[in-house]
């Protein structure tokens, strides 16, 4: 016989083990669900994260720019600091080591923008008949150095009367500069001579064929470690020269930015906030520029560390560049009869909106740099 006190027990056992298998079921279905739902939600921020990553891509516009193989310190900060990706442009390097293949290029469509091929190039383009308008600018002043063997004489510009020079003369700083003196034709008072490269000037130069020669911006570093070594001198720059002559031209087909002004005016405002960031950290902006072209920071530094005649801006220097092309119309470098009006193929609209979205957006970051900006587009542009 069962003892009543023990089949108590015994059932109130039972019930119990039934109980915990129940709630140890319950926390089971409780933990697997959670990691389900865990797993989900993973999943689905993943999706989320690689879709907002594909619309941000499709949002981008691609700007092609050729910038020549010395590189534009404004594209390289605006590209690395996210500037131009806060302002939806990519940009697809385009390469040309010539200007004018890079010209070339820009005439035929297969690029956007051209930054690095002077300003005379783009001129005598638009004098031929393609229809290009510079937009903005690059290198103001290129610390273009000019050299002779050491010890010349060198009196100004004067010096290159009855001499024979390694200058292009289609370089407007130059015979604008001897037309200064009262010379109405500097092409024959000088003997100008043009090579295939600054390394053959400079040989000229070496060799005594040429009395004085012109360097380019990336010859620097070794027009320096020459003049250290007692063979040559730097006798000027070409910004002594000419001060504010207009190096280098941001340039587009006209169709394309009269197409595209919110892409222009976003170009712009992207490097403006690159040209900020640049004056307040050139050594910085020497290591990056030097990383993205491949170079030791002491072949950029040569250049861009030399205030005095090194100077970039994004401004498009309208009465500079109206100034060479009147120079290069009076040494005939446009074409017999020339009735193109330069100033309908300069625009500074874009830039000015530009500039001045650019200044509410972030003129509280730097606001003696906005401001400088615009009292120099008042001195330059009107």
């Amino acid at each position: 016989m069962v003892n009543a006190e023990n089949l108590v027990k015994a059932k109130k056992e039972k019930g119990m083990k039934k109980r915990v298998l129940a709630l140890m079921l319950v926390l089971g279905m409780t933990f697997s669900l959670a990691a389900c739902g865990s797993s989900n939600d993973k999943k689905s921020d993943d999706t989320k994260t690689e879709t907002t990553d594909k619309d941000s891509k499709e949002k981008m516009t691609t700007v092609k720019w050729n910038y020549g193989s010395s590189g534009n310190v404004l594209v390289t900060i605006a590209e690395e600091e996210g500037y131009f990706e806060d302002e939806g442009i990519e940009i697809e390097p385009v390469e040309a080591t010539q200007n004018m293949d890079a010209m070339a290029l820009l005439a035929a469509g297969k690029v956007d923008v051209v930054s690095n091929a002077g300003t005379s190039n783009p001129l005598q383009q638009i004098a031929q008949g393609v229809d290009l308008t510079i937009f903005g600018g690059h290198m103001v002043e290129g610390c273009m150095p000019v050299v002779a063997k050491a010890g010349t004489e060198w009196k100004g510009i004067e010096s290159f009367i009855g001499q024979s020079v390694a200058v292009n003369p289609s370089y407007f700083a130059f015979t604008g500069a001897v037309m200064d003196l009262g010379y109405d034709n500097p092409l024959d008072v000088v003997d100008w001579k043009v090579y295939s490269s600054y390394d053959d000037a400079l040989a000229a130069v070496q060799n005594g064929e040429v009395k004085y020669a012109l360097m380019g911006t990336q010859n620097n570093y070794g027009v320096k470690q020459l003049v250290d070594s007692g063979d040559i001198e730097i006798v000027s720059y070409q910004s002594e020269i000419m001060e504010n002559y207009s190096c280098c031209r941001m340039v587009g087909q006209t169709k394309w930015v009269n197409d595209n002004p919110d892409t222009v005016k976003a170009i712009i405002r992207a490097l403006l906030r690159a040209q900020s960031w640049y004056e307040a950290n050139k050594e910085k902006a020497v290591s990056l520029h030097a990383k993205r072209i491949g170079q030791e920071d002491d072949y950029v530094a040569a250049y861009m560390m030399d205030d005095k005649h090194y100077f970039v801006n994004v401004d498009p220097l309208k009465n500079s560049v109206v100034r060479a092309w009147n120079i290069l119309d009076k040494t005939g470098y446009l074409g017999d009869d020339c009735k193109i009006d330069i100033e309908d193929h300069i625009n500074t609209e874009l830039y000015e909106e530009a500039l001045a979205e650019a200044t509410k957006s972030y003129g509280d970051e730097a606001p003696d740099f906005y401001e400088a900006q615009q009292k120099f587009f008042d001195e330059n542009d009107k």
